[in-house]
Protein backbone atom coordinates (compact mmCIF):
# COMPACT_ATOMS: atom_id res chain seq x y z
CA UNK A 1 0.00 0.00 0.00
CA UNK A 2 0.97 3.66 -0.44
CA UNK A 3 1.88 4.26 3.20
CA UNK A 4 4.13 1.22 3.46
CA UNK A 5 5.82 2.17 0.19
CA UNK A 6 6.59 5.69 1.44
CA UNK A 7 7.93 4.34 4.75
CA UNK A 8 10.03 1.69 2.97
CA UNK A 9 11.59 4.24 0.61
CA UNK A 10 12.23 6.65 3.48
CA UNK A 11 14.06 3.97 5.46
CA UNK A 12 16.02 2.87 2.41
CA UNK A 13 17.24 6.45 2.07
CA UNK A 14 17.87 6.59 5.83
CA UNK A 15 15.63 9.60 6.33
CA UNK A 16 13.80 10.40 9.55
CA UNK A 17 10.14 11.38 9.64
CA UNK A 18 11.23 14.96 10.35
CA UNK A 19 13.63 14.99 7.38
CA UNK A 20 11.01 13.75 4.95
CA UNK A 21 8.26 15.99 6.33
CA UNK A 22 10.42 19.07 5.91
CA UNK A 23 8.59 22.39 6.00
CA UNK A 24 5.48 21.34 4.06
CA UNK A 25 4.23 18.52 6.33
CA UNK A 26 4.13 17.81 10.02
CA UNK A 27 5.78 14.71 11.47
CA UNK A 28 2.38 13.62 12.78
CA UNK A 29 0.65 13.93 9.42
CA UNK A 30 3.44 12.03 7.68
CA UNK A 31 3.16 9.26 10.30
CA UNK A 32 -0.59 9.00 9.60
CA UNK A 33 0.10 8.77 5.86
CA UNK A 34 2.72 6.04 6.35
CA UNK A 35 0.27 4.06 8.48
CA UNK A 36 -2.48 4.49 5.86
CA UNK A 37 -4.60 6.45 8.33
CA UNK A 38 -4.57 9.59 6.19
CA UNK A 39 -4.59 10.04 2.43
CA UNK A 40 -2.23 12.71 1.09
CA UNK A 41 -3.38 15.31 -1.41
CA UNK A 42 -1.76 15.27 -4.84
CA UNK A 43 0.22 18.34 -3.80
CA UNK A 44 1.52 16.53 -0.68
CA UNK A 45 2.21 13.36 -2.66
CA UNK A 46 4.23 15.36 -5.22
CA UNK A 47 6.20 16.95 -2.39
CA UNK A 48 6.91 13.54 -0.75
CA UNK A 49 7.99 12.06 -4.10
CA UNK A 50 10.40 14.95 -4.70
CA UNK A 51 11.91 14.54 -1.23
CA UNK A 52 12.35 10.78 -1.85
CA UNK A 53 13.80 11.35 -5.33
CA UNK A 54 11.18 9.27 -7.16
CA UNK A 55 8.31 9.85 -9.56
CA UNK A 56 4.79 10.22 -8.17
CA UNK A 57 3.70 7.40 -10.49
CA UNK A 58 6.11 5.01 -8.82
CA UNK A 59 4.50 5.69 -5.45
CA UNK A 60 1.05 4.99 -6.89
CA UNK A 61 2.03 1.74 -8.60
CA UNK A 62 1.21 -1.56 -6.89
CA UNK A 63 4.94 -2.14 -6.71
CA UNK A 64 7.18 0.79 -7.58
CA UNK A 65 10.07 0.35 -9.99
CA UNK A 66 12.34 1.98 -7.44
CA UNK A 67 11.31 -0.56 -4.84
CA UNK A 68 11.90 -3.47 -7.23
CA UNK A 69 15.29 -2.09 -8.19
CA UNK A 70 16.28 -1.93 -4.56
CA UNK A 71 15.12 -5.51 -3.96
CA UNK A 72 16.91 -6.68 -7.12
CA UNK A 73 20.13 -4.99 -6.07
CA UNK A 74 20.02 -6.81 -2.73
CA UNK A 75 19.13 -10.11 -4.41
CA UNK A 76 21.95 -9.81 -6.96
CA UNK A 77 24.52 -9.16 -4.23
CA UNK A 78 23.40 -12.25 -2.34
CA UNK A 79 23.05 -14.38 -5.48
CA UNK A 80 26.62 -13.61 -6.59
CA UNK A 81 28.07 -13.96 -3.11
CA UNK A 82 30.82 -16.56 -2.83
CA UNK A 83 29.91 -18.13 0.46
CA UNK A 84 30.43 -21.61 1.92
CA UNK A 85 26.95 -21.27 3.44
CA UNK A 86 25.20 -21.08 0.07
CA UNK A 87 22.01 -22.72 1.32
CA UNK A 88 21.51 -19.99 3.93
CA UNK A 89 22.05 -17.37 1.23
CA UNK A 90 19.50 -19.03 -1.05
CA UNK A 91 16.95 -18.99 1.76
CA UNK A 92 17.66 -15.29 2.36
CA UNK A 93 17.02 -14.55 -1.30
CA UNK A 94 13.78 -16.53 -1.32
CA UNK A 95 12.55 -14.66 1.77
CA UNK A 96 13.57 -11.32 0.21
CA UNK A 97 11.68 -11.90 -3.06
CA UNK A 98 8.68 -13.80 -1.63
CA UNK A 99 6.53 -10.72 -0.80
CA UNK A 100 6.74 -9.51 -4.41
CA UNK A 101 6.76 -12.74 -6.41
CA UNK A 102 3.06 -12.98 -7.35
CA UNK A 103 2.89 -9.36 -8.52
CA UNK A 104 5.90 -9.49 -10.86
CA UNK A 105 4.55 -9.16 -14.37
CA UNK A 106 6.73 -7.00 -16.62
CA UNK A 107 10.02 -5.18 -16.90
CA UNK A 108 13.62 -6.28 -16.48
CA UNK A 109 13.52 -6.09 -12.69
CA UNK A 110 10.53 -8.44 -12.54
CA UNK A 111 12.10 -10.91 -14.98
CA UNK A 112 15.44 -10.98 -13.21
CA UNK A 113 13.82 -11.45 -9.79
CA UNK A 114 11.76 -14.35 -11.15
CA UNK A 115 14.95 -15.75 -12.70
CA UNK A 116 16.93 -15.59 -9.44
CA UNK A 117 13.98 -16.85 -7.39
CA UNK A 118 13.54 -19.97 -9.56
CA UNK A 119 17.27 -20.74 -9.38
CA UNK A 120 17.24 -20.52 -5.58
CA UNK A 121 14.13 -22.67 -5.25
CA UNK A 122 15.76 -25.32 -7.44
CA UNK A 123 19.01 -25.25 -5.46
CA UNK A 124 17.03 -25.69 -2.23
CA UNK A 125 15.16 -28.64 -3.81
CA UNK A 126 11.82 -26.83 -3.55
CA UNK A 127 9.02 -27.92 -5.86
CA UNK A 128 7.29 -25.40 -8.11
CA UNK A 129 10.37 -23.50 -9.35
CA UNK A 130 9.65 -24.13 -13.05
CA UNK A 131 6.62 -21.77 -13.48
CA UNK A 132 8.70 -18.83 -12.21
CA UNK A 133 11.39 -19.68 -14.75
CA UNK A 134 8.71 -19.78 -17.47
CA UNK A 135 7.43 -16.34 -16.43
CA UNK A 136 10.95 -14.92 -16.54
CA UNK A 137 11.51 -16.44 -20.00
CA UNK A 138 8.29 -14.85 -21.30
CA UNK A 139 9.32 -11.40 -20.11
CA UNK A 140 12.85 -11.78 -21.51
CA UNK A 141 11.29 -12.74 -24.87
CA UNK A 142 8.94 -9.75 -24.78
CA UNK A 143 11.83 -7.40 -24.02
CA UNK A 144 14.14 -9.07 -26.54
CA UNK A 145 16.74 -9.77 -23.83
CA UNK A 146 18.41 -12.56 -25.78
CA UNK A 147 21.37 -13.22 -23.50
CA UNK A 148 19.17 -13.58 -20.42
CA UNK A 149 16.72 -15.79 -22.30
CA UNK A 150 19.53 -18.03 -23.52
CA UNK A 151 20.85 -18.40 -19.98
CA UNK A 152 17.46 -19.70 -18.88
CA UNK A 153 17.41 -22.23 -21.72
CA UNK A 154 20.88 -23.43 -20.76
CA UNK A 155 19.85 -23.67 -17.11
CA UNK A 156 16.74 -25.69 -17.97
CA UNK A 157 18.90 -28.18 -19.86
CA UNK A 158 21.59 -28.21 -17.17
CA UNK A 159 19.07 -29.27 -14.51
CA UNK A 160 18.47 -32.44 -16.53
CA UNK A 161 22.16 -32.85 -17.39
CA UNK A 162 23.28 -32.98 -13.75
CA UNK A 163 20.73 -35.77 -13.24
CA UNK A 164 22.79 -37.61 -15.90
CA UNK A 165 19.87 -37.89 -18.33
CA UNK A 166 22.06 -36.73 -21.20
CA UNK A 167 19.68 -37.55 -24.06
CA UNK A 168 16.83 -35.58 -22.47
CA UNK A 169 19.20 -32.72 -21.63
CA UNK A 170 20.21 -32.50 -25.30
CA UNK A 171 16.59 -32.68 -26.47
CA UNK A 172 15.60 -29.90 -24.05
CA UNK A 173 18.54 -27.73 -25.08
CA UNK A 174 17.82 -28.07 -28.81
CA UNK A 175 14.16 -27.21 -28.16
CA UNK A 176 15.13 -24.14 -26.12
CA UNK A 177 17.60 -23.02 -28.75
CA UNK A 178 14.99 -23.34 -31.49
CA UNK A 179 12.61 -21.14 -29.47
CA UNK A 180 15.30 -18.52 -28.90
CA UNK A 181 16.27 -18.43 -32.57
CA UNK A 182 12.60 -18.21 -33.59
CA UNK A 183 11.77 -15.34 -31.19
CA UNK A 184 15.00 -13.32 -31.38
CA UNK A 185 15.95 -11.96 -34.79
CA UNK A 186 19.51 -11.14 -33.67
CA UNK A 187 21.68 -13.25 -31.36
CA UNK A 188 24.81 -11.46 -30.22
CA UNK A 189 28.15 -13.25 -30.79
CA UNK A 190 28.82 -13.98 -27.10
CA UNK A 191 25.41 -15.59 -26.64
CA UNK A 192 25.80 -17.56 -29.86
CA UNK A 193 29.18 -18.94 -28.74
CA UNK A 194 27.73 -19.83 -25.34
CA UNK A 195 24.92 -21.76 -27.04
CA UNK A 196 27.40 -23.50 -29.36
CA UNK A 197 29.61 -24.47 -26.43
CA UNK A 198 26.76 -26.05 -24.48
CA UNK A 199 25.47 -27.82 -27.57
CA UNK A 200 28.97 -29.26 -28.11
CA UNK A 201 29.09 -30.46 -24.49
CA UNK A 202 25.76 -32.23 -24.85
CA UNK A 203 26.53 -33.91 -28.16
CA UNK A 204 29.75 -35.27 -26.69
CA UNK A 205 27.82 -36.38 -23.59
CA UNK A 206 25.50 -38.58 -25.65
CA UNK A 207 28.38 -39.99 -27.69
CA UNK A 208 27.55 -38.12 -30.91
CA UNK A 209 31.09 -36.97 -31.63
CA UNK A 210 30.32 -36.16 -35.28
CA UNK A 211 27.66 -33.57 -34.38
CA UNK A 212 29.76 -32.25 -31.48
CA UNK A 213 32.80 -31.68 -33.67
CA UNK A 214 30.64 -30.04 -36.36
CA UNK A 215 29.16 -27.52 -33.90
CA UNK A 216 32.52 -27.01 -32.18
CA UNK A 217 34.45 -26.38 -35.41
CA UNK A 218 31.74 -24.00 -36.58
CA UNK A 219 32.02 -22.11 -33.27
CA UNK A 220 35.82 -21.93 -33.49
CA UNK A 221 35.60 -20.67 -37.08
CA UNK A 222 33.00 -18.05 -36.05
CA UNK A 223 35.17 -17.02 -33.10
CA UNK A 224 38.29 -16.59 -35.23
CA UNK A 225 36.43 -14.76 -37.98
CA UNK A 226 34.92 -12.26 -35.55
CA UNK A 227 38.01 -12.12 -33.30
CA UNK A 228 35.90 -13.02 -30.28
CA UNK A 229 37.63 -15.69 -28.23
CA UNK A 230 34.93 -16.22 -25.64
CA UNK A 231 35.04 -19.85 -24.38
CA UNK A 232 37.52 -20.81 -27.11
CA UNK A 233 39.70 -22.43 -24.44
CA UNK A 234 36.72 -24.47 -23.20
CA UNK A 235 36.06 -25.67 -26.74
CA UNK A 236 39.70 -26.67 -27.16
CA UNK A 237 39.64 -28.55 -23.85
CA UNK A 238 36.47 -30.37 -24.88
CA UNK A 239 38.00 -31.37 -28.23
CA UNK A 240 41.24 -32.45 -26.56
CA UNK A 241 39.28 -34.47 -24.01
CA UNK A 242 37.46 -36.27 -26.82
CA UNK A 243 40.76 -36.99 -28.59
CA UNK A 244 42.18 -38.38 -25.36
CA UNK A 245 39.14 -40.60 -24.81
CA UNK A 246 39.18 -41.89 -28.38
CA UNK A 247 42.98 -42.34 -28.39
CA UNK A 248 43.33 -40.10 -31.46
CA UNK A 249 46.98 -39.09 -31.17
CA UNK A 250 46.95 -36.59 -34.03
CA UNK A 251 43.88 -34.70 -32.77
CA UNK A 252 45.18 -34.77 -29.20
CA UNK A 253 48.52 -33.28 -30.31
CA UNK A 254 46.73 -30.62 -32.38
CA UNK A 255 44.40 -29.44 -29.63
CA UNK A 256 47.11 -29.73 -26.99
CA UNK A 257 49.18 -27.29 -29.05
CA UNK A 258 46.18 -24.96 -29.40
CA UNK A 259 45.63 -25.03 -25.65
CA UNK A 260 49.28 -24.28 -24.97
CA UNK A 261 49.24 -21.35 -27.41
CA UNK A 262 46.06 -19.97 -25.89
CA UNK A 263 47.31 -20.49 -22.33
CA UNK A 264 50.55 -18.65 -23.03
CA UNK A 265 48.79 -15.84 -24.93
CA UNK A 266 46.05 -15.32 -22.32
CA UNK A 267 48.21 -16.30 -19.33
CA UNK A 268 45.52 -18.84 -18.49
CA UNK A 269 46.71 -21.43 -15.92
CA UNK A 270 43.81 -23.84 -16.55
CA UNK A 271 44.62 -24.17 -20.24
CA UNK A 272 48.29 -24.78 -19.45
CA UNK A 273 47.43 -27.37 -16.80
CA UNK A 274 45.18 -29.24 -19.21
CA UNK A 275 47.95 -29.15 -21.79
CA UNK A 276 50.33 -30.73 -19.25
CA UNK A 277 47.69 -33.32 -18.40
CA UNK A 278 47.54 -34.31 -22.07
CA UNK A 279 51.31 -34.51 -22.25
CA UNK A 280 51.38 -36.74 -19.17
CA UNK A 281 48.76 -38.99 -20.75
CA UNK A 282 51.07 -39.37 -23.75
CA UNK A 283 54.09 -40.05 -21.54
CA UNK A 284 52.23 -42.84 -19.77
CA UNK A 285 50.62 -44.64 -22.70
CA UNK A 286 52.81 -43.82 -25.68
CA UNK A 287 56.27 -43.51 -24.20
CA UNK A 288 55.81 -45.28 -20.86
CA UNK A 289 58.07 -42.72 -19.17
CA UNK A 290 56.65 -43.25 -15.70
CA UNK A 291 59.58 -41.67 -13.85
CA UNK A 292 59.21 -38.50 -15.91
CA UNK A 293 55.45 -38.38 -15.17
CA UNK A 294 56.01 -38.59 -11.42
CA UNK A 295 58.74 -35.96 -11.61
CA UNK A 296 56.49 -33.53 -13.52
CA UNK A 297 53.55 -34.03 -11.16
CA UNK A 298 55.71 -33.63 -8.04
CA UNK A 299 57.17 -30.42 -9.45
CA UNK A 300 53.69 -29.01 -10.11
CA UNK A 301 52.60 -29.97 -6.60
CA UNK A 302 55.73 -28.52 -4.97
CA UNK A 303 55.37 -25.24 -6.88
CA UNK A 304 51.68 -25.01 -5.86
CA UNK A 305 50.56 -24.99 -9.50
CA UNK A 306 47.92 -27.65 -8.87
CA UNK A 307 44.65 -25.94 -8.00
CA UNK A 308 41.80 -27.84 -6.36
CA UNK A 309 40.10 -28.44 -9.71
CA UNK A 310 43.06 -30.15 -11.38
CA UNK A 311 44.70 -31.80 -8.40
CA UNK A 312 42.56 -35.01 -8.54
CA UNK A 313 43.38 -35.43 -12.25
CA UNK A 314 47.11 -35.34 -11.66
CA UNK A 315 46.91 -37.57 -8.60
CA UNK A 316 45.13 -40.13 -10.77
CA UNK A 317 47.91 -39.92 -13.36
CA UNK A 318 50.48 -40.43 -10.61
CA UNK A 319 48.66 -43.55 -9.46
CA UNK A 320 48.62 -44.87 -13.02
CA UNK A 321 52.33 -44.16 -13.41
CA UNK A 322 53.12 -45.96 -10.16
CA UNK A 323 51.10 -48.94 -11.40
CA UNK A 324 53.14 -48.90 -14.60
CA UNK A 325 56.33 -49.00 -12.51
CA UNK A 326 55.08 -52.04 -10.61
CA UNK A 327 54.69 -50.11 -7.33
CA UNK A 328 51.21 -51.49 -6.72
CA UNK A 329 50.83 -50.78 -2.99
CA UNK A 330 52.00 -47.19 -3.45
CA UNK A 331 49.72 -46.77 -6.47
CA UNK A 332 46.75 -47.92 -4.38
CA UNK A 333 47.44 -45.21 -1.81
CA UNK A 334 47.01 -42.54 -4.48
CA UNK A 335 44.15 -44.17 -6.34
CA UNK A 336 42.11 -44.80 -3.20
CA UNK A 337 42.64 -41.22 -2.05
CA UNK A 338 41.13 -39.60 -5.15
CA UNK A 339 37.88 -37.71 -4.49
CA UNK A 340 36.51 -35.97 -7.54
CA UNK A 341 34.27 -32.92 -7.04
CA UNK A 342 30.52 -33.53 -6.87
CA UNK A 343 29.92 -30.79 -9.45
CA UNK A 344 31.43 -32.96 -12.20
CA UNK A 345 28.73 -34.50 -14.38
CA UNK A 346 30.07 -34.77 -17.93
CA UNK A 347 30.81 -38.33 -19.10
CA UNK A 348 34.35 -37.28 -20.07
CA UNK A 349 35.17 -36.17 -16.51
CA UNK A 350 33.34 -39.10 -14.97
CA UNK A 351 35.15 -41.56 -17.25
CA UNK A 352 38.54 -40.16 -16.26
CA UNK A 353 37.81 -40.77 -12.59
CA UNK A 354 35.86 -44.01 -12.96
CA UNK A 355 38.92 -45.56 -14.63
CA UNK A 356 40.65 -45.32 -11.24
CA UNK A 357 38.52 -48.28 -10.08
CA UNK A 358 39.92 -50.42 -12.90
CA UNK A 359 43.47 -49.55 -11.89
CA UNK A 360 42.65 -50.27 -8.26
CA UNK A 361 41.41 -53.68 -9.41
CA UNK A 362 44.63 -54.34 -11.34
CA UNK A 363 46.76 -53.32 -8.35
CA UNK A 364 44.83 -55.70 -6.09
CA UNK A 365 45.21 -58.47 -8.65
CA UNK A 366 48.99 -58.03 -8.64
CA UNK A 367 48.98 -57.99 -4.83
CA UNK A 368 46.97 -61.24 -4.77
CA UNK A 369 43.90 -59.56 -3.24
CA UNK A 370 41.58 -61.42 -5.60
CA UNK A 371 38.24 -60.57 -4.02
CA UNK A 372 39.14 -56.86 -3.76
CA UNK A 373 40.28 -56.93 -7.39
CA UNK A 374 36.98 -58.33 -8.63
CA UNK A 375 34.98 -55.96 -6.44
CA UNK A 376 36.78 -52.88 -7.81
CA UNK A 377 36.58 -54.11 -11.41
CA UNK A 378 32.82 -54.68 -11.07
CA UNK A 379 32.39 -51.22 -9.53
CA UNK A 380 34.12 -49.71 -12.56
CA UNK A 381 31.89 -51.38 -15.17
CA UNK A 382 28.76 -50.56 -13.16
CA UNK A 383 29.75 -46.91 -13.11
CA UNK A 384 30.60 -46.89 -16.81
CA UNK A 385 27.40 -48.68 -17.85
CA UNK A 386 25.23 -45.54 -18.49
CA UNK A 387 28.07 -43.60 -20.16
CA UNK A 388 28.71 -43.46 -23.92
CA UNK A 389 31.33 -45.69 -25.51
CA UNK A 390 34.95 -44.58 -25.05
CA UNK A 391 38.32 -46.29 -24.88
CA UNK A 392 38.12 -45.83 -21.09
CA UNK A 393 34.85 -47.73 -20.93
CA UNK A 394 36.36 -50.47 -23.10
CA UNK A 395 39.35 -50.66 -20.78
CA UNK A 396 37.10 -51.12 -17.74
CA UNK A 397 35.34 -54.07 -19.40
CA UNK A 398 38.63 -55.60 -20.54
CA UNK A 399 39.97 -55.32 -16.99
CA UNK A 400 36.86 -56.96 -15.56
CA UNK A 401 37.07 -59.84 -18.03
CA UNK A 402 40.79 -60.24 -17.37
CA UNK A 403 40.24 -60.50 -13.62
CA UNK A 404 37.29 -62.88 -14.03
CA UNK A 405 39.33 -65.19 -16.24
CA UNK A 406 42.18 -65.07 -13.72
CA UNK A 407 39.85 -66.03 -10.89
CA UNK A 408 37.89 -68.93 -12.32
CA UNK A 409 37.92 -70.60 -8.94
CA UNK A 410 35.71 -67.83 -7.52
CA UNK A 411 32.06 -68.90 -7.50
CA UNK A 412 29.47 -66.62 -9.18
CA UNK A 413 27.87 -65.97 -5.81
CA UNK A 414 31.12 -64.46 -4.61
CA UNK A 415 31.05 -61.89 -7.38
Amino acid sequence: MLGERIRSLRKQKRMTLEALAGDALTKGMLSLIENNKAKPSMESLTYIAERLGVEVSSLLEDISIQELRTVLEQAEKLFNLLSPKKSETNKQIIALIDPYIENLSNGYEAARLLDIYSHCLFKEKKVGWMPYLDRAADIYDQMNLTSNRASLGIFRSTVIFIAHDYQEALRTFLHERSLIEANHAYIDPITRLSLDYHETILYFAVGDAKSALHVMNHAISFSNKNRIYYQIDDLYRMAAGHAMMSKNKEEMAYYATKLKQYGEFADDPNSLLFYKLLMIESLIFEEKQYDEVIKLIDELHTENHLNEVYKPYFMLEKGRALYGMGLYAEALQYLNDIHFPDYMHHPFDLSIFYIADSYIALCHLELKNEHEALKAAKKAIDRFEPLPETSYKDFSMETYQLIKSSLKQIKPADE
